[in-house]
């Protein structure tokens, strides 16, 4: 642990959870050979063209098309659900499936993707990190993305969990750092948010007013660009907190 400036008393933590408390790199690159399997099986039974039928649909054949939804509606890169149920709408369209037919399957092949994306299990010393800091503290957990607490069985340790999308713009915007602290009805330098992205996380934190924990054990190119308050080789290092 190293502090790169004073940590004062907080009354609450607050979470990111990818690359945070687990690392979600191959999470999800197994979930993008399940979405490729699954469309390999079931879009035969919706196209009539053998060229299409032997397309790759991985995440290369979908790109352009959730480029082409952003360039339309660039208020979605706030909602990776809604993004990817409309790209694969437009992707499905553009093969010759029917709109209506289109955006049934998008649905269909976009909770195959989530279920996926939450079909993991979360190492057990992060379950005794949570259990005991949330006997000290209130928990919050702050996502970018959609990756499913229940499921992934940590939803227990959370008083409440905010995910972007709908009302709620992507860290580094305030708008769930703030919906957090009016949920704990404390002051922004009383919470202390954890983070593994410089940007979302530290920069976000910092914007917001909150202390700030940057988590570099997961450290994928998420670089930092301000001074958190401390700094974690691992998120399990909080330990020393209690």
């Amino acid at each position: 642990m190293k502090f790169s400036r004073r940590l004062t008393p907080f009354k609450a933590i607050s979470f990111d959870l990818d690359d945070t408390l687990y690392s979600n790199h191959p999470v999800m690159q197994t979930t993008a050979r399940e979405m490729e399997a699954y469309f390999k099986k079931e879009l035969p039974t919706l196209l009539e063209s053998s060229n299409d039928i032997k397309t790759v649909y991985d995440i290369n054949f979908w790109s352009p098309y959730k480029q082409k939804v952003l360039n339309v509606k660039p208020d979605l890169i706030h909602d990776v659900t809604v993004l990817r149920v409309e790209s694969y709408t437009l992707g499905l369209i553009e093969l010759g499936i029917t709109e209506v037919l289109a955006h049934k399957t998008a649905a269909k092949a976009a909770a195959h993707f989530d279920y996926h994306r939450s079909n993991f299990t979360v190492p057990e010393n992060i379950h005794t990190l949570l259990s005991a800091l949330a006997k000290k503290y209130p928990l919050i957990a702050i996502s970018n993305g959609n990756v499913n607490t229940q499921s992934i069985n940590i939803e227990q340790y959370f008083s409440a969990t905010y995910h972007a999308g709908g009302q709620y713009k992507q860290k580094p915007a305030t708008d769930m750092f703030t919906r957090a602290l009016e949920h704990l009805n404390i002051n922004a330098n009383e919470l202390l948010h954890v983070g593994d992205c410089g940007k979302a996380d530290i920069l976000g934190g910092k914007i917001a007013g909150c202390q700030t924990a940057w988590v570099s054990s997961f450290n994928i190119g998420k670089p930092l660009s301000v001074l958190p308050t401390i700094e974690l080789s691992d998120v399990v290092e909080l330990h020393k907190l209690l």
